[in-house]
């Protein structure tokens, strides 16, 4: 069996270079790869495309990437969060493509799963659809969508081991597992690393066929995107 550990971040990044179309995984702030994030702003790699649900906020996730300039495009569903996001799309700085929430999960199943494209319901009659190729099945449109090619995809875990079998939990359950199938080479950070055998074979979600590389991280943050509680009474 491989042993796919690495020690770090940096080193887990280290070959990724100017120019490339990463994954990163998370929803809103939770299951982010804050590690490899912040590798990524230390190296100062640029024109990077970031595929990734959201954007993260100023501060922190991929916005940590924006504030230095290093993203040229984003693929993302949700961008609501960030000011300098929003800044650099409305001075014409950062190239956009806006995704419905469900068609960029698929396409990054599609590619995971080795099709080269999808057809889906969501954006026909719309914005979305233009220069798309649409079909008809049963009398209803169709929209085809590429899967995506990604160089790296960047995901994190809750437990992981040395083989690289995933676990994840709640919602960072949302995007991770999809994009960690679908990268040439992935990378996944995780809270503890654990030898083979240590990991029960039924709360695997990502089989370490998928897996390139792994570490273990500490130190995470967890910030909640938008804090809402009860008043008091």
């Amino acid at each position: 069996m491989i042993n796919k550990r690495v020690a770090d971040a940096d080193e887990a990044i280290r070959d990724i270079i100017d120019g490339q179309t990463i994954m990163l995984g998370g929803f809103g702030l939770c299951g982010i790869p804050e590690k490899c994030i912040a590798a990524l702003v230390k190296k100062g790699v640029k024109e990077l495309t970031c595929i990734s649900n959201n954007a993260g906020v100023d501060d922190f996730g991929i916005g940590l990437l924006l504030k230095t300039r290093q993203v040229k495009k984003m693929v993302s569903s949700y961008v609501g969060e960030n000011a300098e996001f929003e800044r650099q799309l409305l001075s014409g700085e950062l190239e956009v493509e806006l995704i419905p929430q469900g068609t960029l999960a698929t396409r990054c199943m599609a590619a995971g799963y080795g099709m080269p494209v999808i057809y889906t319901p969501a954006g026909v009659g719309t914005e979305v659809a233009e220069g798309k190729e649409t079909r008809n099945f049963n009398g209803k449109d169709y929209l085809m969508e590429y899967a995506f090619e990604a160089d790296f995809a960047i995901v994190k875990a809750w437990k992981g081991d040395t083989a690289g079998n995933l676990v994840f939990r709640s919602t960072s359950r949302n995007f991770n597992p999809v994009m960690a199938m679908a990268g040439k080479i992935t990378i996944a950070e995780v809270e503890e690393l654990v030898e083979p055998g240590e990991l029960d074979p039924d709360h695997i979600h990502t089989p370490g066929v998928y897996v390139h590389r792994i570490f273990q991280g500490s130190g995470y943050e967890k910030r909640i995107e938008q804090r809402t509680v009860r008043p008091r009474n």
